[in-house]
């Protein structure tokens, strides 16, 4: 069975090649991707891309996914403190899912205390989110530690998103 895999956008400024490269790659290895935002009205990139949400954050549910992906770019800002988004961020570690976020958007997983102790990276505006958060930031291009893969910026998607094709195990 192909994995399913939910990728998150902000509804406004989204990273544009950050979504577009992550949702190729993965589904040219099969996967079955499900597009998630705060309402299912169309998501607009910074660069002008249109991703069309099949789901909202309150209706997001791990048992129904193999993995989440946090897109960055300007917009995922207004993230960094949605309970909602925290919630769901923590229960997918919970569950044991890969948990994946780029660019800005580990600092979600840093605020919902899943960096705690673990390496990461991020865009470099947020290393201090993340150290002040327990991180061990590493400003490599791509980190994993366990089921979590952080990627520092857009120039890394394809590395970021073969980490994840890599996790799991296909």
């Amino acid at each position: 069975m192909n994995p399913k895999v939910a990728i998150v956008v902000a509804q406004a400024d989204f990273r544009d090649e950050e979504f577009l490269q992550t949702r190729e790659i993965l589904q040219r290895f099969g996967f079955m991707i499900t597009v998630v935002s705060e309402t299912l009205e169309p998501a607009h990139g910074k660069f002008g891309a249109i991703a069309l949400p099949n789901l909202t954050l309150q209706e997001l549910r791990a048992k129904d996914f193999d993995a989440l992906v946090l897109i960055g770019g300007p917009g995922v800002r207004k993230m960094f403190a949605m309970r909602t988004v925290l919630r769901r961020v923590q229960e997918f570690a919970r569950a044991g899912k890969v948990v994946a976020a780029i660019c800005s958007a580990p600092t979600i997983l840093a605020n919902a205390g899943l960096l705690m102790g673990k390496r990461a990276t991020a865009y470099p505006t947020e290393e201090t989110a993340l150290r002040d958060r327990g991180a061990e930031y590493t400003g490599f291009p791509v980190e994993s530690d366990g089921v979590l893969i952080t990627a520092k910026d857009s120039t890394y998607t394809r590395e970021f998103a073969e980490r994840i094709v890599w996790a799991l195990g296909e």
